[in-house]
């Protein structure tokens, strides 16, 4: 969900500064008492409002910028939108042109913009602080509630609990008690994934470990492929991943073993090898930003939903493949999670950062994920789960 080309040191670096932001954990919808207030926002006319999007790639990597602009068409239609309001660019790097992208949006009259990648949000902010009319909405960054602009504000959603049912999937499934990561980067975002996705699958299954493997990259398929490819030959039999394409499904079926997805339901592109996959309702957030808008109301400077909300959730399980009673344990959990009786990153759990950073959870508490700031923040590596070069 973000995103990118940032080091690792900034990633973490960024986790430290994440304690101030969004408070409403129980809804998830966290939102600042701070910035403009509503009476200083006028309303904009439905037919005449511009939305604006930036996406590091486009929807035919069907996962994440094409499950992004799934939300974008669900927004569209719950307005009433015509095509010539939505404007989008694709296949935006996150260096300047990232910059000139948001300036053309903007000076084409947008009166929201999304920006939809994690190494964005610099140049949102820059550009969100010379635009003060209008409103830039960014995913999966953290600096919102810091800057100071009323009109700068980032949002996400509460994907390591759909990441954890699906561990649930892969744990029954396995026959070598070894599942393999293809993870983009070594940043909170995608350690907190995979962390969540691991104590699924322990859950159900004790004796299971996982590799993981990092691509230094979002969007690669050539190279998503060969560290799917790298971790089946350590032994790895259900594969998952947190990168945008389908390359890890495919390439899992060409070898024999299993997968579990992102962003999209991946059992067309691999029905004998893809299991479930954990997804994110972007639509949800961007109709209730695009609706603030028209309504002159002021948009949350920090939003994060789950699974409670619909916000996210799991593409059907492929039942020809699954293991017998996956669907059985994963509805349990689910119920659980709902009452909230269940915790992911629930105690005793121990873990240490790619810094060195360590945090122990003692039994009977729980990691707080994303309950004070939208920005995922665990960044800690657990025991059982390897990072393998």
């Amino acid at each position: 969900m973000k995103r990118r080309i940032l080091s690792a040191l900034m990633a973490l670096a960024m986790v430290a500064g994440l304690m101030t932001g969004c408070s409403a954990p129980a809804a998830g919808d966290n939102s600042s008492s701070e910035g403009t207030s509503q009476a200083e926002l006028a309303p904009v006319s439905k037919d005449e409002i511009k939305v604006g999007f930036v996406y590091i790639s486009d929807s035919s990597d069907m996962g994440y910028t094409y499950n992004h602009e799934l939300g974008t068409k669900e927004m569209q239609e719950a307005l009433g939108l015509r095509d010539d309001q939505i404007i989008s660019k694709y296949n935006v790097p996150e260096g300047a042109e990232c910059d000139t992208a948001l300036r053309e949006l903007a000076e084409s009259g947008c009166n929201i913009i999304f920006a939809t990648s994690f190494g964005y949000e610099d140049y949102v902010k820059e550009v969100a602080a010379e635009y003060p009319n209008i409103q830039f909405c960014h995913a999966t960054g953290y600096q919102a509630a810091s800057s100071g602009l009323s009109n700068f504000h980032n949002y996400f959603a509460s994907i390591y609990e759909a990441r954890y049912l699906a561990g649930i999937a892969a744990g029954l499934k396995t026959e070598t008690n070894k599942l393999g990561y293809v993870a983009a980067y070594p940043f909170a975002e995608v350690i907190s994934g995979y962390t969540a996705f691991y104590l699924g699958a322990k859950s159900v299954n004790p004796d299971v470990t996982m590799e993981i493997m990092y691509t230094n990259s979002w969007n690669d398929p050539t190279v998503e492929s060969q560290v799917a490819k790298a971790l089946i030959d350590r032994g790895c039999d259900v594969i998952s991943q947190h990168s945008d394409s389908t390359a890890p499904a495919t390439t899992a079926e060409e070898n024999g073993v299993w997968q579990v997805g992102y962003n999209n339901d991946m059992i067309e592109a691999a029905p004998e090898a893809s299991l479930i996959s954990a997804r994110i309702d972007w639509g949800i957030y961007v109709t209730e930003a695009v609706q603030h808008v028209i309504d002159g109301t002021e948009i949350p400077t920090d939003w994060c939903k789950g699974y409670a909300d619909g916000a996210v959730y799991l593409s059907p399980l492929n039942t020809n493949i699954a293991a017998e009673g996956t669907q059985e344990a994963i509805d349990a959990a689910i119920e659980q999670l709902k009452a909230g009786e269940l915790h992911v990153f629930a105690g005793p759990l121990t873990g240490v950062s790619p810094d060195g950073q360590t945090i122990e959870i003692p039994e009977g508490d729980y990691y707080h994920e994303q309950e004070e700031q939208s920005a995922p923040s665990w960044q800690y590596i657990v025991e059982g789960c390897t990072a393998v070069e």
